[in-house]
């Protein structure tokens, strides 16, 4: 079987350069890597991230919105993630199950033990065999993500999370945290306030020791 590999953050935090990075660094080790996201990864997925993540339209009713996120894991892992797994390739995903919990669950007062069962269910059970937690302050994070909605200039944003307010980010940052607390076993936290190199030195040889030793997934 393959490996799961996913990346978790406040938005600015730099998780997708680092998932970028260690496409590269393992792509040169002789490993096959898919990298995907969420919401997306599928057409169905990419649409939803639309919905979801587009700013200037109608908000979308929390439980609606959670539900979009579920469907939208569904197909990826029936699509993508579980077909890659099966081939025994490493699969590298920007957010899963963790950020719904931490965004739906701990910031938009969802319960938290229904998002668990969705998450279970749209999954098949299947929990990323390590995550990379890139932490950061939310002013730090959310500077970062204002810099790079302007650099970018996009006819559709996808920064509607971004303009939320800073204690909807404290939240998001305070129930990572908490995830990671009670999954310290799968779990990686780096400081996101360092260099993307110094993170990323952090990074591979945490990662490397996954993929080769006693942690490695089992199936």
């Amino acid at each position: 079987m393959g490996f799961f590999i996913t990346f978790e953050g406040i938005e600015g935090c730099g998780k997708t350069t680092q998932l970028n990075l260690l496409r590269e660094f393992l792509t040169g080790k002789g490993y096959t890597v898919i990298a995907t996201r969420e919401p997306g990864g599928t057409l169905l997925g990419d649409i939803i991230r639309k919905l979801v993540l587009a700013t200037g339209t109608k908000p979308l009713d929390r439980k609606a919105e959670l539900m979009l996120y579920q469907a939208s894991r569904a197909q990826h892992m029936h699509e993508v993630i579980q077909p890659a797994l099966t081939r025994g390739q490493v699969v590298l995903c920007d957010r899963f199950c963790d950020a719904t919990l931490a965004y739906q669950g701990y910031a938009q007062a969802l319960p938290l033990h229904q998002i668990e069962m969705l998450n279970q269910f749209t999954s098949d059970n299947r929990s990323p065999d390590f995550t990379v937690l890139i932490d950061c302050p939310v002013e730090v994070g959310l500077a970062r993500a204002l810099e790079r909605a302007t650099r970018c200039s996009q006819s559709l944003s996808e920064d509607r999370f971004d303009k939320e307010d800073l204690d909807f980010h404290r939240l998001v940052r305070q129930g990572y945290l908490a995830i990671a607390e009670r999954h310290s076993e799968r779990f990686l936290i780096v400081d996101g306030t360092q260099a993307p190199d110094a993170i990323q030195e952090i990074i591979r040889p945490a990662a490397l020791g996954r993929l080769t030793g006693p942690h490695k997934a089992s199936g």
